[in-house]
């Protein structure tokens, strides 16, 4: 059974989009509205992106760029909420949140699909190379 799960978080990891899909679905299933079920997939899945994108970083270079990821995540919530108080004068953490996650979504998706990309032309290069 530990293997099973194992497999299950190993494949989530690797693949974010299969989380993507499979949390939608669920949540489709469930609340029969699309809407929601594409945002609870988005929030589901943004986790994952900012786990893979670290587990690509460490493939790609063999180091370690957790603490990188963690200041970019740092600091954009800290630009997030110094926009919303300078454009609101007040601070609604739950929707600064919201804006916040959704848009380390799209960061980490783009910044998930160019490492892709990056270890392929890196691993044909080294291929090549080679013969």
């Amino acid at each position: 059974m530990a293997g099973f799960i194992s497999f299950i978080i190993a494949t989530l990891v690797t693949l974010p989009l299969v989380g993507y899909l499979l949390m939608f679905i669920f949540s489709k299933q469930i609340s029969k509205n699309h809407k929601r079920s594409v945002q609870r997939a988005i929030d589901f899945s943004t986790l994952l992106l900012i786990i893979s994108t670290h587990f690509l970083v460490m493939v790609i270079w063999n180091q370690s760029y957790l603490w990188l990821i963690l200041l970019v995540l740092i600091v954009l919530a800290i630009l997030f909420v110094l926009f919303h108080w300078k454009f609101r004068q007040e601070i609604e953490y739950t929707r600064v949140f919201k804006g916040y996650w959704r848009m380390n979504f799209l960061l980490f998706s783009l910044v998930y699909v160019v490492l892709i990309l990056f270890g392929l032309v890196q691993r044909i290069l080294v291929v090549v190379e080679v013969l």
